[in-house]
């Protein structure tokens, strides 16, 4: 009796938490995001923009890919410079980002950025690797059900990317988005390293430090917002570029 009633209750709040637009995600035992559950409507004309986003152009996604990239190493060159580590190269980098970053400027910067960013003497950026990409992991599954609850909020599929493009991956687009907001997850998991707290083994505190994430305060268009309302601009702008009322989609400056 006392297993039905919880599966009760449990049906009942996953219930209220999609009726309130909220995105779900399930990670596996490495802290890797494995599902995500979401509303199927999430904006009233949702049919409307879901087409305008599937005749996007070519030449259009890969401008908004070539923005994408330039603002994600430009907020990783912001955070480096911040920590006192030399940046320049950042900066030149994301100026010289091409339409589609057909130079792959995106995978330069991170080479860099990754060798540097902790100060962890042979720290690599690996999935399954050694602490803290654990914490890494657990952030990013965060920012992408942020990311994909945005997209079905502004009326667009997460699956139709602008620049992932994966038959096996059902949030291409939030994957695509969500790009230069992991800096914010980065600067959590620098500030958990640095403070002297245990951090090899993924602990309820831990958890509750990267769940500050949504609420996080991010500089947009010259404002601060919390990250999780300034998601919702960021993804209504990219849908008026789709419907081209607009060429830039809006993304926070790492300050």
């Amino acid at each position: 009796m006392h297993s039905i009633r919880h599966y009760k209750f449990k049906l009942v709040l996953l219930t209220k938490l999609i009726q309130n637009k909220a995105a779900i995600v399930n990670c596996d035992n490495f802290h890797l995001p494995i599902s995500l559950l979401q509303p199927l409507v999430g904006h009233s004309e949702q049919t409307e923009r879901i087409r305008h986003q599937l005749e996007a152009s070519i030449p259009l996604q890969k401008n908004l890919w070539q923005q994408t990239i330039s603002a994600k190493i430009t907020n990783q060159a912001n955070f480096l410079e911040e920590r006192n580590i030399p940046a320049r190269k950042m900066y030149k980098w994301a100026n010289e980002v091409k339409s589609g970053d057909i130079e792959n400027h995106e995978s330069r910067a991170a080479v860099y950025y990754w060798h540097t960013i902790f100060k962890l003497k042979g720290f690599t950026r690996q999935q399954k690797g050694d602490a803290p990409n654990q914490l890494l992991n657990y952030g990013y599954a965060i920012l992408r059900g942020i990311t994909a609850r945005a997209l079905v909020s502004s009326g667009m599929l997460p699956s139709v990317g602008i620049f992932h493009h994966n038959k096996y991956n059902a949030f291409c687009l939030a994957d695509d988005i969500m790009e230069p907001y992991r800096v914010y997850v980065d600067v959590l998991v620098n500030d958990i390293v640095h403070s002297g707290e245990p951090y090899d083994e993924m602990t309820t505190s831990l958890k509750m430090s990267l769940l500050h994430l949504p609420a996080m305060n991010v500089m947009l268009v010259g404002k601060q917002s919390p990250l999780m309302v300034a998601m919702s601009r960021t993804t209504n702008s990219l849908y008026e570029c789709f419907a081209g009322v607009s060429r830039k989609i809006l993304y926070p400056v790492y300050q």
